[in-house]
């Protein structure tokens, strides 16, 4: 007969305190093998999240599933450790992908993938409207609402419409004078955060944006672009007008003006107005009499250099610039171009009061002054007004006794070249 400590468990033979004792060592190595599981799932969930910062897709979606499959095992505790590996892997591989063509650096690798693209031109999604292209799927659904109309985000100032919210948020800025990003050295301010970044630049002599091809480095990614059409060859800017067609953007802009006329520079001396800024700084030379340009076979001196250029070339006598159609040449360009319109008879610059039509447009500017009446040029020895700069140079020649122009076979002198002109041709020539 059986004793109570020495009883058969579930009929069988086995004593109650050995099935006991081997419950307990069953339950010690299920701890530990438990306790040695939870340490290499901490480890694998690290694992998982170095692999989503440093590969793609595919290994982020192995660790979604890793997750779900073990989540029943103390999330509070798990969540945790994830946080601080994460914190910790983020400041260790912030910025470690470099892009070899420009030295962008991203902290993921499908990121730089992504950015390839703009580089090689695979796999961009392209608008089928007008055929500009993305990198980003989101970014061509995002640019496909202008040709939709589609949720458009319009600025109730002046109209403009926007596809982004933030970027009508930025173009309120121009309205409102709001400039909140502030250079720290020195002090001026910026409506867009990207327009600081690029100014920090000046501050810390960097220049991150580099040509792989001749490895010149520049400030602005914009410089960058620009500076790439001399290597490709490209001209993106092309003139609706003539055809003609510009690397940079500045360059199309001036050339712009020769067509819509505008001059928006302006002498606040005698108000001439000018296409480009450098052609009124070099006038203003005029209004200060400085002429720091000097020839060195005469001594004559002139306040552009372009001037002492085409005065030397009548030392030489270089006319380079032949008319094909009579033989005539030309020291300049532009005195050619000129002169072929005695060919072709063309007359671009037509008169808004009458019907004339005119050569150059300097010959309209002064002729729309008969009918504006405007007489700028005032003689400083009388109370005569003149339309142009060479009416009045004539003009007071009577005052100063001025006759610059000189007949070689008499020794004669005329104050006016046409006064020469008809002395040659009449009586010089028959005595």
């Amino acid at each position: 007969m059986h004793t109570p400590h020495s009883r058969s468990v579930g009929g069988g033979n086995a004593p109650f305190s050995l099935v006991c004792q081997t419950a307990i060592k069953h339950q010690k190595k299920q701890k530990k093998k438990y306790s040695n599981w939870k340490h290499q799932h901490s480890i694998q969930t690290i694992s998982y999240f170095f692999s989503d910062l440093m590969e793609d897709n595919e290994e982020s979606e192995e660790l979604s599933e890793a997750e779900e499959k073990h989540h029943h095992v103390k999330t509070g505790e798990k969540s945790l450790s994830r946080s601080q590996a994460e914190s910790k892997l983020k400041r260790r591989t912030k910025k470690s992908f470099t892009c070899p063509q420009c030295g962008k650096s991203f902290t993921r690798k499908r990121n730089l993938n992504e950015h390839m693209k703009s580089h090689t031109g695979e796999n961009l999604h392209t608008c089928d409207q007008c055929g500009k292209s993305y990198i980003f799927k989101g970014s061509l659904r995002d640019h496909m609402k202008i040709h939709t109309g589609e949720n458009l985000h319009t600025c109730d100032q002046c109209g403009k419409s926007f596809t982004l919210k933030g970027s009508l948020n930025n173009h309120m800025r121009i309205h409102t004078g709001e400039k909140p990003h502030k250079c720290d050295q020195c002090g001026i301010s910026f409506t867009l955060k990207g327009s600081l970044n690029e100014h920090m630049t000046i501050h810390t002599g960097e220049k991150p944006h580099t040509c792989d091809q001749c490895g010149i480095s520049f400030r602005m990614k914009g410089s960058l672009k620009e500076h790439m059409t001399i290597h490709t060859g490209e001209r993106p800017h092309t003139c609706d007008q003539c055809g003609k067609s510009f690397r940079k953007a500045c360059s199309f802009k001036r050339h712009m003006r020769c067509h819509s006329g505008e001059r928006p520079f302006t002498c606040d001396q005698c108000s001439k107005t000018f296409f480009r800024a450098d052609a009124l700084k070099d006038h203003m030379k005029i209004h200060t009499q400085e002429k720091p340009y000097t020839c060195s076979l005469c001594g004559n001196s002139f306040s552009q250099m372009g001037s002492l250029n085409l005065h030397e070339k009548r030392h030489n006598g270089v006319k380079n610039h032949m008319c094909f159609d009579c033989g005539k040449t030309f020291i300049r360009d532009a005195e050619l171009k000129l002169h072929q319109r005695t060919h072709t008879g063309e007359k671009p610059y037509k008169c808004s009061h009458c019907d004339k039509r005119f050569t150059t447009s300097q010959y309209l500017k002064i002729h729309e002054k008969i009918h504006t009446g405007e007489k700028p040029y005032k003689c400083s020895h009388c109370d005569k007004s003149f339309i142009d700069s060479g009416s009045l140079k004539s003009h007071e020649r009577i005052h100063t006794g001025e006759k610059p122009y000189h007949c070689p076979p008499c020794g004669k002198s005329f104050r006016h070249s046409s006064s020469l002109l008809n002395h040659t041709k009449n009586k010089c020539l028959k005595s």
